[in-house]
């Protein structure tokens, strides 16, 4: 059962699932500065109905929930390929372009006095991009290759498949050396003194993104390509 209610302070959602952000963030419901007050209060600022909004918030909490009990068993290939889609690709899909214009805000308000925010974005926009051209490569090209692989072990296949793996292996790699610039940039995502909503919520949605990454790389590196290099 959901712990928010109609009393719950816009910003203490916000502070447990940061996704809502995306959702206030829709209905002009201020998370950041004047994010203090309950939702309910809120919503009728604004003339929403606030049964609504809470529903809504209540969808993204279960969604959320399920995201971060969901953990890989003893797959088969097949189950396994389908995990990483349904549950990283998916996720990098929402929440890359999602965060991208809390990004873009943070360094254009605060790089001035914390210049580090501008490697941040840079740093960010070049992860953005490569993983969702690298997600797209998977998904239409590589993991069809595999399953067709399983299903019909054969050398054409295999000799197609091994380059294709060894790249997505060197995109892993480069994606992870960009996550570990980012966490050095920010001091391992510490928040300064004066870090307001947004410099949070980033932060921690980033540390988050990181998290997931690492796993999907996990997932793939060195369960689903060693089975796949074994079998080749």
């Amino acid at each position: 059962m959901s712990s928010f209610t109609l009393q719950s302070h816009i910003s203490d959602i916000v502070t447990s699932i940061p996704q809502t952000a995306d959702l206030f963030r829709s209905l002009r419901i201020d998370f950041c500065c004047g994010g203090r007050v309950p939702l309910q209060e809120a919503a009728m600022q604004l003339q929403l109905d606030p049964v609504d909004v809470l529903e809504k918030v209540h969808s993204i909490e279960v969604k959320f929930e399920n995201y971060q009990e969901s953990r890989p068993a003893s797959l088969k290939e097949s189950e396994l390929i389908e995990y990483i889609q349904q549950k990283h690709h998916v996720f990098l899909r929402e929440e890359l372009p999602a965060l991208t214009p809390y990004v873009t805000k943070l360094a254009r308000v605060h790089g001035e006095h914390h210049p580090e925010l501008i490697r941040v974005q840079e740093l960010f926009t070049e992860l953005k991009v490569e993983l969702l051209d690298h997600t797209q490569d998977e998904d239409e090209h590589v993991f069809p290759l595999i399953l067709k692989f399983i299903d019909q072990p054969n050398e054409q296949i295999a000799a197609a498949l091994t380059p294709h793996v060894s790249e997505l292996e060197h995109e892993h790699t480069h994606a992870g050396s960009l996550l570990q610039e980012l966490r050095k940039v920010t001091a391992d995502f510490k928040l300064p003194d004066d870090a307001c909503g947004t410099y949070q919520l980033v932060f921690k949605r980033l540390a988050m993104l990181e998290k997931d990454i690492f796993e999907h790389i996990h997932l793939e590196n060195n369960v689903l390509f060693e089975r796949i290099r074994a079998a080749i």
